[in-house]
């Protein structure tokens, strides 16, 4: 269960295709966004469904699960070190619809052995779907971990199309 750094300001829970997501903000953007399954409420502030960023933030998520939007434009803030924020910067360097290994995420940052922190990184991600470390696969293909579970890194990577749907 995550429970979040204490640097937010306000909380709006939002139902999608894959269950309810825990939006949350600080006074600066979006500071994370968590699978409802994944994170204890219990220290969460409360209120926030007219937060302006929290408001866009479901708005734009709406729009991507209805297929209409494949880049988010929102101010974002999550806690991280220098390192985390750069492996962040990196995911959202990835097209909808395509994925990049823990490997070209490191190759990328001029760190080729930099393939397990990067992977930490990764894990480490507040912000869910909007920085889109569900297209982190493995360099051999495979779905590797994910926050929400892989049946949700499943279900996002179909909804994008970078994977085909198995039935």
């Amino acid at each position: 269960m995550n429970t979040p750094s204490a640097d937010h300001t306000a909380t709006h829970v939002v139902s999608s295709p894959v269950g309810e997501l825990v939006l949350l903000a600080s006074d600066q953007g979006l500071s994370g966004l968590y699978f409802g399954h994944r994170i204890d409420r219990a220290r969460l502030p409360t209120g926030g469904a007219t937060q302006p960023i929290l408001k866009a933030a479901a708005a734009q998520l709406g729009e991507y699960f209805a297929g209409k939007r494949e880049r988010f434009e929102l101010a974002l803030d999550p806690a991280g070190t220098e390192f985390q924020r750069a492996v962040w910067q990196q995911l959202r360097r990835i097209p909808y619809g395509e994925t990049a290994s823990y490997r070209d995420i490191a190759e990328r940052l001029g760190n080729p052995g930099a393939v397990r922190a990067v992977g930490m990184a990764n894990g480490a991600n507040p912000i869910s779907i909007i920085v889109p470390c569900h297209r982190v696969i493995g360099a051999d293909g495979s779905l590797t971990g994910f926050g929400g579970g892989l049946d949700i890194k499943r279900q996002l990577l179909e909804h994008e199309g970078a994977l085909l749907a198995i039935n």
